[in-house]
């Protein structure tokens, strides 16, 4: 077998056997195919596709290229979410402490911040003490103690996806659908749960700018995890606007505290409810309605909120954050407002400009090797369809010495759209994929 043959086969439109899929893959994670043929592959890929099946091979083949997490040790049906990425974009932290006050167990892997978009990792770290590397036996221990733990991507999870990734950033084959479905169910998979729910997000804050292609993404991801035996479902929801009203990692755990007291953005705490019913469905807790129930009633009681106090203690992070966050996360006092450049309505927000330019203020990184700074970020005071008067405050910006204040402002200024005509108002959830 050549890697020749296998690229000149996909060029040409073939479907590829497993044989060849596993061929490439493990080849290119051994050193033994080279960059420039792999990237031919790729681009291959890109144009000709894949279909179900080579999908699901290839997830597969990923997913086995290094270490697996066994969770059979845990009672209960696990329960994974992972969300496609945002901007303000906290659902873990709510989500986490509903599910897991309801008995389902939370056994879950994280990222860090990529481009415009916010890390769970990041956002749990601004929390001080909080340890987002835990040991596999401290990892288990927690998630049967207390029912949740959540902890960064250990080095050998999937290094397929990591060597692929680099390539196909450097190559322009990221946005093909195989890949990304492929991409993200091979870390999926290799995480050990019996089931997922997927936030797919849509709009101009996410890398699926339509529904169309969300929809596509969302069918084969789920077709990827009923192919592979597991339970999936994918929730698409708007992110034409940012998620909640706070974007940036202390600011956004500060807005997470306030839902789980039940005082939090109705965008964010619908969804968050939709996806915690979801995980409990998929759980076998009741029916979903039955479960959006549940998940209310976690977070009326207060069970929510203790979870999470729980959940920070027993991950070395100080639990007094849940009583006093203002004092107790890192928040810069330097805040500059935004205001509106003109009258009218709010019709149009440049989510990912939002995103970039909390950036621009520390929360994020340019190079992974960046450090971010979790007391800045943004508070979106006014959201798509608000009347705004001309110089009214439309949104806050926290501050330090280090933020690049100047070219925050420049793009939220682009950010913001207004008309005399108000908008047509556009829900939360966009449709659900099974």
């Amino acid at each position: 077998m050549r890697a020749y043959d296998i690229i000149l086969k996909k060029r040409n439109g073939g479907k590829l056997t497993k044989e060849e899929i596993e061929f490439m893959v493990n080849g290119y994670v051994k050193g033994d195919v080279p960059d420039y043929q792999m990237s031919a592959f790729l681009m291959a890929v890109y144009f000709r596709h894949m279909d179900t099946e080579e999908r699901a091979i290839l997830t597969e083949v990923m997913a086995n290229s290094g270490d697996k997490v066994d969770l059979s040790s845990i009672p209960g049906i696990k329960i994974d979410k992972h969300s496609t990425g945002g901007v303000g974009d906290k659902t873990t932290l709510v989500v986490g402490p509903i599910v897991a006050s309801l008995g389902v167990p939370v056994a879950k892997m994280s990222g860090r911040a990529l481009g415009h978009t916010g890390g769970t990792i990041d956002k749990l770290e601004s929390i001080p003490g909080f340890r987002t590397s835990l040991t596999e036996e401290e990892f288990f221990e927690n998630v049967r103690k207390i029912g949740i733990a959540v902890v960064g991507q250990t080095a050998n999870l999937v290094p397929a996806d990591k060597k692929i990734y680099a390539l196909r950033d450097a190559t322009a084959t990221v946005d093909e659908v195989s890949l990304i479905a492929a991409s993200i169910m091979s870390k999926k998979l290799a995480g050990g749960a019996d089931g997922y729910v997927l936030d797919v997000k849509v709009g101009s804050g996410a890398f699926m700018k339509t529904i169309e292609q969300a929809t596509e993404l969302a069918e084969a991801m789920v077709g990827i995890a009923k192919s592979h035996g597991k339970k999936a479902v994918a929730v698409l929801t708007n992110m034409d606007v940012p998620l909640g009203k706070m974007v940036g990692n202390s600011l956004e755990v500060l807005e997470a505290i306030e839902t789980l007291k039940g005082n939090g953005p109705e965008d964010f705490t619908q969804l968050c409810i939709t996806l915690s019913a979801w995980m409990c469905h998929l759980a076998e807790k009741g029916t979903y309605e039955e479960c959006v129930q549940l998940a209310k009633e976690a977070l009326e009681s207060g069970k929510a909120l203790e979870k999470f106090r729980e959940f920070v203690k027993y991950q070395g992070g100080n639990p007094e954050v849940v009583d006093r966050p203002t004092k107790i996360l890192p928040m810069t006092d330097k805040i500059v407002e935004f205001t509106a450049p003109e009258d009218g309505y709010i019709t149009a927000i440049d989510t990912e400009k939002i995103g970039i330019a909390s950036n621009y203020l520390g929360a994020g990184r340019k190079t992974k090797e960046d450090t971010i700074d979790y007391s800045v970020g943004i508070e979106i005071i006014k959201k798509l369809g608000d009347y705004v008067k001309k110089g009214e405050p439309i949104a806050k910006m926290y501050v330090s010495e280090k933020s690049d204040l100047q070219t925050a402002q420049k793009l939220l200024l682009e950010s913001y759209k207004f008309s005399s005509e108000k908008p047509e108002h556009k829900p939360i959830i966009l449709g659900i994929v099974k």
